[in-house]
């Protein structure tokens, strides 16, 4: 069934436009605070934020949706999306609320949600909420002697750095360390340069002055050249670079090349495995994950899990069989023996503990396999399920068949965005850039 409001991570979309209006947010809260309550005591939500200027607006729709619905909201402020799943299950909230459109640009914005357990909601339960977001819920709203409170709470921040740093064992420093941390003007911007610092590293910040306009905006995960730049000028050991929210990571050695998701899951896999400490027998990733990640886990002995592209998934998937690593190329890793959903933070943490304990350099431990070929376009459609057009059936059908069993071809809109996503990869370049450039062409014509 196709949603209305909620896609691959929540609901997001422009702000102040369908679907990510104050009224939505408030019947978010309405439908979300109904669902939630469990029982006769006091429910609680707790809501964090990035730094986007229209975190304000959706913030306090929220508030006004979850107060008539009988919850008391505390209010976090500017936090990682990992530190709300975190605070959620610490409180013993009822439901968490993260307000972020994670590695988008500032105009747009979002609102995911995690139930008690810290964990993001299911389809059945977002099927409910949109369900209960349509209907009239005025007769079911609290009395005017039961509605909810709203408080702002104090020391969030050092709550999650301190989480942070236990992730690792306490006999290991990051002394002796220069690190470059890009926040991308988002949601880390204070606890990801504390926490490193504690840790005993030397730490240069970039992407740490947010105004509400320049989250992720040539810098972050989507944009490392600054990163790289500072890496390279500072001669620093490894350069970090979170998204708005910080629920993903990718890593830049110390001769400014980038380090990304699937590298980064082969780093702690294979470090783990060594240690006894890798479960399932691999890890989870998604369809979008290189090839060569797979035949390097199948060469150590290990599987690599798919799902479809969505940390939520990979998450599923790693509670379903067992596994306790996983994640995507794009730099969510998700480490569920720490965390319930992806932590760059604690990601990066963890690439530095392979690199204290073997004394090698970010570059050696980075690279654990050469990467397959592999070739991402998107294609903006205005309206319509452009890959349901015959043609473009047809051309996909053709691509499949020209790299037989030496690639794969992924093709899929994006949850977040009105994107078609054309991804191939095989042993031969020169093919998957061909069959990617026949099949942009194609979906470009049914999409205009």
């Amino acid at each position: 069934m196709s949603k209305r409001y909620f896609g691959t991570d929540g609901i997001r979309g422009t702000a102040n436009t369908f679907p990510m209006t104050a009224e939505v947010a408030m019947k978010v809260g309405m439908a979300a605070g109904m669902a939630f309550k469990r029982g006769d005591h006091r429910h609680r939500v707790v809501i964090g934020k990035d730094t986007r200027l229209s975190g304000y607006m959706i913030e306090n729709a929220l508030v006004a949706g979850f107060t008539s619905a009988g919850m008391d909201v505390f209010l976090l402020g500017p936090v990682p999306t990992p530190a709300v799943a975190m605070l959620t299950r610490s409180v013993r909230a009822d439901i968490g609320v993260m307000i972020s459109a994670s590695h988008n640009d500032f105009q747009d914005n979002g609102i995911k949600l995690f139930g008690p357990d810290g964990y993001k909601l299911s389809d059945e339960i977002e099927n409910l909420i949109e369900d209960m977001m349509d209907e009239d819920l005025s007769e079911a709203l609290a009395s005017a002697t039961d509605l909810g409170r709203a408080t702002r709470i104090e020391g969030v921040r050092d709550r999650y750095v301190e989480f942070a740093k236990r992730t690792l064992p306490r006999s290991l420093s990051l002394e002796g360390l220069r690190i470059v941390v890009d926040c991308a003007n988002g949601a880390a911007y204070k606890v990801a340069p504390e926490a490193l610092w504690e840790l005993g590293a030397e730490v240069v910040t970039i992407g740490d002055e947010p105004n509400g306009f320049n989250i992720n905006r040539d810098c972050g995960s989507t944009d490392t050249a600054e990163l790289r730049r500072k890496v390279h000028e500072t001669r620093a050991d490894i350069g970090i670079a979170l998204d708005g929210d910080a629920d993903r990571v990718l890593i830049v050695d110390e001769n400014a090349n980038e380090i990304d998701g699937d590298q980064i899951l082969a780093l702690i896999g294979d470090y783990w495995h060594s240690m006894s400490r890798l479960t399932g027998g691999g890890l989870v990733a998604t369809v979008m994950s290189n090839l060569g990640l797979e035949r390097f886990l199948t060469d150590k002995g290990l599987n690599l899990a798919r799902t479809k592209v969505g940390d939520r998934y990979v998450v599923e998937h790693m509670r379903d069989h067992g596994y306790n690593l996983g994640g995507e190329q794009s730099g969510h890793i998700v480490l569920s023996d720490f965390t319930t959903t992806g932590d760059g933070l604690v990601a990066a943490l963890q690439v530095m503990a392979v690199m204290k304990s073997t004394n090698r350099p970010a570059s050696e431990v980075g690279k654990k396999f050469e990467p397959v070929p592999q070739i991402l376009k998107n294609v903006r459609y205005k309206s319509g399920k452009p890959l349901e057009n015959v043609t473009v059936m047809e051309a996909i059908k053709d691509a499949e068949s020209m790299l037989g069993n030496h690639g794969r071809l992924v093709i899929r809109p994006s949850g977040t965005e009105p994107l078609i996503r054309i991804m191939a990869e095989g042993d031969d370049r020169s093919l998957v850039k061909n069959i990617v450039d026949g099949l942009v062409g194609v979906v470009e014509k049914t999409a205009a």
